[in-house]
């Protein structure tokens, strides 16, 4: 799954070795059998909580964690919730398989995956009023004219045009990818490993577990949401998510436990690294370098510019977090190319090297092997045709190129047209990346299309046609990686190939309208964008900042901050450097330059809250590291949704204008 930080991490150590005894105690279904109708339901449900998670998440942090195990995990519980109390009623139910659970997984996995790759937190928000006004009208490159207001109509029109693409383009090289090249894809093994499991008589007991565990912190989580929202006031400065922890000192700096589930459980289900760079961030920014800037107000920006005045302090902000982000992608695309030329030639030496030798093969290493010839012929059984695939993505490349310039005149057709022709060289790349390290690069691919086309439109419309780019190129990358993982997810499950392609298209068609209903959701009940306000929508204003980049170049930063950005650019690449030549023991401390970035601007305090979870994770670990693998994933998605849940009553409680009857405000103490 792409997200602006690559935070996915295997909660299961991935591996080939799936039993063969499982396997050949279960008939596999036709394909037709493993798409079901309570399946589309279930996908259906999960695919609507999801994309309000994701939302969340992309309007507060930008950081989404890798929510495939969630998908499995909560996908066996409404099923066999569903099965089991049918069957005391009474009724005749069909077995649930492990096939009809991929699917499910597959399907949500593509619908949320639009929350992300549809740029509700990103590029179509940089085109709203909002953000053009926080930019500042009299800003050199900002226009008027360059405004799109969210809008429910054309944004499901926008996602049914471009999201489709990435499935169609790497279909015929399925094959290539999972059984050629071998490509590990840790998530989707880790997955497919998880929904083995609990198809199994050993498996079954432990799922239960935790399916119990994932209920009830779901349900405390979903309480403690509910009760902070009586003490949240009017405004944006009441309530437990504005409490001083640290102190009022450290709270005026954005120090502070907001006691938020879903930071906690993101902090419980992303590696320690990760939750350790944020925090390395927020402790670099803004406890050292904003005071520091801060100091010079007056010489190198006015002093009496607003908090959100891009010529000021905010300029600062904005831009050092554009070099971070730019330097950590720019390295790991280039690394990933290496990578993926220099593995592609190894496969071609080693398979015209290779030397005959007949095997004596014992009896384990027989039954792996039947097992795996079992996985490749069902994989190879129920073909896609590549004619289908080809006409498939030709016809949609057409459709779309005289669509896209409707909705967004500057982006003309032939740039369209010629973003299409190279999107599958992309696509491949980005598939075969995600395979090898478990990272996708979708946003930093967009970006690349971003500074491109926005900087051959010009200033006349440059912008919406960079960020309109951005996301064509987004949609493409990111499917293909996604489709490939679930191929690899169901390869190990015994799953068709078939049921994976047409699951993957409904999730996705699921996703084009759920995903905007969801975010329109958020945008008609919250106060989107408000740089005060829970839902900052930080992405935006960076993603409009790199499109009037792309056009205007740096003539209009303040003092000293294009030297800053450099300095920080360079440091993104050299930390980078050093994780990759220096010894595991040692890189496994280095932090991660784009998770640094995201505190730059929006603040500490959700850092706090990632660093709690990852502390009691840690700890979890020492005392009893069976239980905190098998359970870490159930707490963390049960505080997740619980939270995620909250947000639907929240957002109607809004927009009925109910306000929570107590505001909870602290202050300093008289006379001090």
């Amino acid at each position: 799954m792409g997200t602006e930080v690559g935070v996915s991490e295997p909660l299961i150590a991935p591996s080939e070795k799936i039993s063969a005894a499982d396997e050949d105690d279960q008939t596999v279904p036709e394909w037709k059998d493993q798409i079901t109708v309570r399946g589309l339901v279930v996908s259906a449900i999960m695919g609507t909580l999801f994309c309000i998670i994701t939302h969340k998440l992309n309007l507060t942090v930008g950081i989404i964690p890798s929510l495939n195990v969630a998908a499995g995990l909560l996908g066996f519980f409404f099923v066999k919730s569903w099965t089991s109390f049918l069957s005391k009623l009474g009724f005749s139910i069909k077995p649930f398989t492990r096939q009809e659970n991929t699917v499910i997984q597959t399907c949500v996995v593509a619908c949320y995956g639009l929350a992300f790759s549809g740029g509700f937190g990103s590029y179509l928000l940089a085109m709203d009023e909002r953000t053009y006004q926080l930019i500042g009208a009299d800003y050199p490159g900002n226009r008027a004219e360059d405004i799109l207001n969210p809008g429910l109509g054309w944004m499901i029109g926008f996602l049914f045009v471009v999201s489709f693409l990435g499935l169609f383009s790497l279909v015929p090289l399925r094959k290539v990818m999972v059984l050629d090249y071998k490509l590990t894809y840790p998530s989707g093994t880790a997955t497919a490993m998880l929904i083995n499991s609990f198809h199994t008589n050993s498996g079954a007991e432990l799922a239960g577990k935790q399916v119990s565990c994932l209920g009830k912190y779901l349900s405390m989580s979903l309480f403690w949401s509910c009760f902070k929202w009586f003490f949240s006031g009017i405004g944006d400065s009441c309530g437990f998510d504005n409490f001083p922890t640290l102190g009022l000192t450290l709270f005026k700096n954005t120090f502070y436990f907001d006691f938020s589930p879903t930071y906690v459980g993101c902090g419980l289900i992303c590696p320690h690294i990760v939750n350790c760079s944020v925090l390395f961030g927020a402790v670099i920014s803004w406890g050292f370098l904003w005071p520091f800037i801060s100091q010079h107000a007056g010489d190198w920006y006015p002093a009496d510019l607003g908090s959100n005045d891009f010529k000021g302090l905010y300029g600062y902000k904005v831009f050092i977090a554009i070099a971070l982000i730019l330097g950590d992608g720019l390295y790991n695309l280039i690394k990933i190319i290496a990578i993926t030329v220099k593995e592609m030639c190894n496969k071609s030496t080693k398979q015209s090297k290779l030397p005959i030798v007949n095997e004596v093969l014992d009896s384990e290493s027989s039954k792996l092997l039947l097992g795996k010839k079992k996985r490749d012929d069902i994989f190879l059984k129920d073909r896609i045709p590549t004619w289908l695939a080809a006409s498939g993505y030709v016809g949609l490349a057409a459709i779309s190129t005289a669509t896209i310039p409707i909705i967004f005149p500057p982006l003309k057709w032939y740039l369209v047209l010629c973003s299409y022709l190279i999107a599958p060289a992309l696509a491949f790349c980005n598939s075969y990346g995600t395979g090898l390290t478990d990272w996708s690069l979708a946003s930093t691919y967009g970006k690349i299309g971003l500074f491109i086309i926005a900087s051959l439109v010009g200033s006349n419309g440059g912008v919406v046609a960079g960020l309109a780019a951005c996301g064509v190129m987004m949609s493409i990358v990111s499917t293909a990686a996604d489709l490939m993982q679930d191929f690899k997810t169901g390869y190990l499950t015994l799953s068709s190939a078939k049921s994976m392609f047409v699951s993957q298209l409904v999730g996705t068609a699921m996703g084009c309208v759920i995903a905007p209903l969801t975010f329109w959701m958020f945008w008609t009940a919250f106060d989107i964008g408000s740089p005060d306000g829970p839902y900052k929508a930080p992405y935006a204003v960076i993603f409009r900042e790199m499109a009037i980049l792309g056009i205007e170049g740096f003539s209009e930063l303040p003092k000293h901050c294009l030297a800053i950005c450099c300095g920080f650019f360079v440091a993104a690449l050299l930390i980078n450097l050093l994780r990759d030549v220096t010894p595991k023991k040692i890189s496994q401390f280095i932090p991660i330059p784009m998770a640094m970035a995201v505190p730059f601007y929006i603040g500490a305090y959700f850092a706090i809250d990632m660093f709690v979870g990852t502390v009691i994770l840690f700890i979890w670990e020492r005392i009893n590291r069976k239980d905190a693998e098998d359970y870490a994933g159930a707490v963390a998605s049960g505080l997740i949704c619980g939270d995620g849940i909250w947000t639907i009553p929240s957002a109607v409680l809004s927009i009925f204008r109910i306000n929570p009857p107590i505001c909870m405000y602290f202050g300093p103490a008289a006379g001090s």
